[in-house]
C-alpha cells in the first residue's frame, strides 16, 4: 500500500515538474516575442526618423540651390540692364569708344582715367563675332556694312545725360579705311550742338584718313577738332597730349 502512496506522489509531483515548465518557456517565448516586436518598432521608427532627416536636408539643400540661381539670376539680369547706361557724373568731358578687339578700349579707358572723365561703350545690339571681322571674307558682316554706306548697326543703350557735357572724346578702330558703321549709328543719334568733339582712331597702320571729316558731317552739329591715329602702345597722356586736351 505504501509503495502505491508513492508511486502516485512521484506521478503527481512529475507532473507538477512538466507543467512548471512548460509556464516558463511560455512565458520566455512571450518575453522574447515581445522585445523582438518593440526592437522591431523602435527600428522602424529610427528608419523613419532617418529617412525624415534626409528628405528635410534635400529640400533645404535643393531650396538653397534654387534661391542661389534665383539670385544669380536676378544680378546678372541688373548686371545686363546696367552696362550700356551712363550714369550721371560730375564730369562735363565724356569719353565714348567703340571697340572689338580691345586696343580701342584700352586707351579709352586710359585716357578716361587721366581726364576723370565718363566713359561710355557703344555696345552694338547683335555682337560681332570674329567671323563678323574676317575683312577677306567678302561676304562678312563687317565687309557687308563697309560696303554700305547706309548700314547703321542698332546700338544698345544711349546716353540719358547728353546735355551736361561740353566736349566729348570719341573713339574707334578703322574699318577699311573708315570708322565702323556703327559711329555713324552713334553721331546721328544725338545734337553736339554747343559741344567739341575730339576723334581719334586705333590702327595697326592706316591713318585716320577722312574718317573723323564724314562723322563731323553726318552728326550735322558740334565743333569737330581734326583727329589722330594712335597704336596701341601709347598711353593715356600721350593721346593727351598729342591731341592738345587740356
Amino acid at each position: 500500500m505504501k509503495k502505491i502512496i508513492r508511486i502516485m506522489l512521484l506521478t503527481i509531483l512529475i507532473c507538477f515538474v512538466f507543467t512548471a515548465c512548460g509556464n516558463n518557456e511560455t512565458e520566455n517565448k512571450g518575453q522574447q516575442g515581445n522585445a523582438s516586436v518593440k526592437n522591431e518598432t523602435k527600428d522602424k521608427t529610427e528608419s523613419s526618423k532617418e529617412h525624415s532627416d534626409k528628405e528635410e536636408n534635400s529640400e533645404d539643400e535643393n531650396a538653397s540651390k534654387a534661391e542661389n540661381i534665383e539670385d544669380s539670376s536676378k544680378n546678372t539680369s541688373e548686371s545686363e540692364a546696367a552696362s550700356n547706361e551712363l550714369s550721371a557724373g560730375q564730369s562735363d568731358t565724356l569719353v565714348v569708344y567703340f571697340s572689338c578687339t580691345g586696343t580701342t578700349k584700352g586707351l579709352a579707358e586710359a585716357v578716361a582715367k587721366e581726364l576723370n572723365a565718363d566713359l561710355y561703350e557703344i555696345v552694338p545690339e547683335e555682337p560681332y563675332t570674329s567671323e563678323d571681322l574676317d575683312y577677306n571674307d567678302k561676304q562678312s558682316r563687317s565687309t557687308k556694312e563697309m560696303n554700305d554706306s547706309s548700314s547703321r548697326p542698332a546700338i544698345s543703350g544711349r546716353i540719358e545725360n547728353m546735355e551736361q557735357y561740353k566736349r566729348i572724346i570719341l573713339a574707334y578702330p578703322i574699318w577699311w579705311g573708315e570708322a565702323p558703321r556703327i559711329l555713324s549709328t552713334f553721331v546721328e543719334s544725338y545734337d553736339f550742338s554747343g559741344k567739341t568733339v575730339i576723334p581719334f582712331c586705333t590702327s595697326g597702320s592706316s591713318g585716320i584718313g577722312s574718317s573723323a571729316d564724314k562723322l563731323e558731317t553726318l552728326a550735322g552739329s558740334g565743333t569737330w577738332q581734326k583727329g589722330k591715329r594712335f597704336g596701341g602702345s601709347e598711353s593715356g597722356k600721350d593721346v593727351i597730349k598729342s591731341l592738345d586736351i587740356e
